[in-house]
């Protein structure tokens, strides 16, 4: 796939994330991807193959907010080669009453037409103070 498709592939996830269909994201999942979040916060570590990513991020992430997905809004989608970076901005409820607006980067790695790699960057201390 080119720079281009790979930027489309993740343009189309967030925009299906948008009305919390996650199905396009899971799809471009390589079965053995790794996902990063950085720093030492409940949710910070690699999450190793698209199973270990669904169980322990995503449906834990999901079950924890008050409309079971964040909101994000794409400030901007940069691609090179196989990889893709974004910027935006996220805006959810958590469960506990604890407003999760977080700024985040992601940088995408795609082989062979899959998500290999995601690393997450974000703001830890608002992870913290939103789950513990």
């Amino acid at each position: 796939m080119s720079a281009s498709d790979n930027k489309q592939t993740i343009r189309n996830n967030f925009e299906q994330l948008a009305f919390g269909n996650g199905a396009p994201l899971l799809d471009s999942l390589a079965d053995d991807v790794q996902w990063t979040i950085i720093g030492t916060t409940v949710l910070s570590k690699t999450f190793n193959g698209k199973q270990a990513v669904i169980d322990e991020l995503l449906v834990p992430f999901r079950e924890a907010l008050v409309e079971g997905h964040i909101h994000i809004h794409v400030d901007n989608l940069l691609a090179d080669g196989d990889y893709v970076v974004v910027q935006g901005r996220g805006e959810a409820m958590t469960k506990r009453g604890v407003p999760y607006n977080n700024t985040y980067c992601w940088v995408y790695r795609f082989g062979g037409g899959k998500i290999r790699s995601i690393t997450e960057y974000l703001d830890t201390e608002l992870v913290t103070r939103a789950f513990g």
